[in-house]
């Protein structure tokens, strides 16, 4: 997905939640503002909004010497997750057709996102937002594509998200899922530290896709997580990140997510904050 003028306040907003998260320094949190404009304002030289926020973010990890300035946040966000899996378990034994309203709670995990907010009341809303149907749907094809797959590849997305993600991985049960998080802390996107503290090891094989920016750049992966995504049966894609990484990619991805900007809702052809469940094809 091409880098637009909309991204550029939206990752300025981000560079300046990032440097007062990791110091109180003003004289260093100058140096990143002004370290970000300057990148910003190269944005045509990147391949897509998660590229640029890698610079960014790097700029931040350099000025402060904080490798995770989101550690706290994301531990917070793990632990508020872990608190609601129990409700989210007895929401969907309580459908009809639970793999729709397994792919929907883990879509739902997707509004715990602290680059767009660092503070989300999670229990508060977790299930109100379960409750809402998908904008757009894509399942039958879904249905049709797993039956007879034999290993099926998540993206992760943030942290918080992946207590979500295992309930959608429990119900793929008993399918060979992979489940492929960060190679190194951005944002409050999930690494491997994370996705094991929410419990992901008991249902899915989790591997690193080496990749450093807040979504899946094949360039920057991994040749073991490069070859996993080309051979694997199914892909699921979660989050916007990984969308506007990988939306021109040249394989089938399953893209599931909620829309949280005009310009991804636009590309999706949905209206902004609705949940997608959509097939990409090559």
């Amino acid at each position: 997905m091409e880098i637009s003028f909309d991204c550029i306040p939206c990752l300025l907003k981000q560079a300046v939640s990032a440097s007062r998260m990791a110091t109180n320094d003003k004289n260093i949190q100058e140096k990143i503002i002004f370290e970000s404009l300057d990148i910003l304002s190269k944005y045509n030289d990147y391949c897509c909004s998660p590229d640029l926020a890698r610079d960014i973010h790097s700029a931040v990890k350099k000025h402060t010497k904080v490798e995770d300035p989101y550690n706290e946040i994301k531990q917070r966000d793990i632990k508020s997750a872990k608190s609601v899996y129990p409700a989210l378990k007895e929401f969907l034994d309580q459908k009809n057709n639970e793999l729709y309203w397994a792919l929907k709670i883990s879509a739902t995990g997707n509004i715990i996102d602290s680059a767009i907010s660092n503070f989300i009341d999670i229990k508060g809303c977790a299930l109100a937002e379960a409750e809402k149907d998908f904008g757009v749907c894509d399942i039958k094809d879904f249905e049709e594509k797993i039956k007879n797959a034999k290993t099926i590849l998540i993206l992760g997305d943030n942290s918080g998200e992946t207590v979500f993600d295992k309930v959608l991985i429990e119900n793929l049960a008993p399918k060979n899922v992979v489940y492929a998080v960060r190679g190194e802390p951005i944002l409050n996107d999930a690494t491997m530290s994370e996705a094991i503290q929410s419990g992901l090891d008991e249902c899915a094989t989790i591997i690193s896709s080496g990749c450093d920016s807040p979504g899946t750049i094949l360039d920057r992966c991994n040749s073991e997580f490069v070859e996993l995504f080309y051979n694997a049966d199914v892909v699921i894609s979660k989050g916007q990140g990984n969308f506007e990484s990988l939306s021109s990619c040249d394989r089938e991805v399953y893209f599931l997510l909620k829309a949280k900007c005009g310009m991804v809702a636009e590309l999706l052809e949905v209206n902004v904050n609705d949940y997608v469940f959509k097939m990409h094809t090559a």
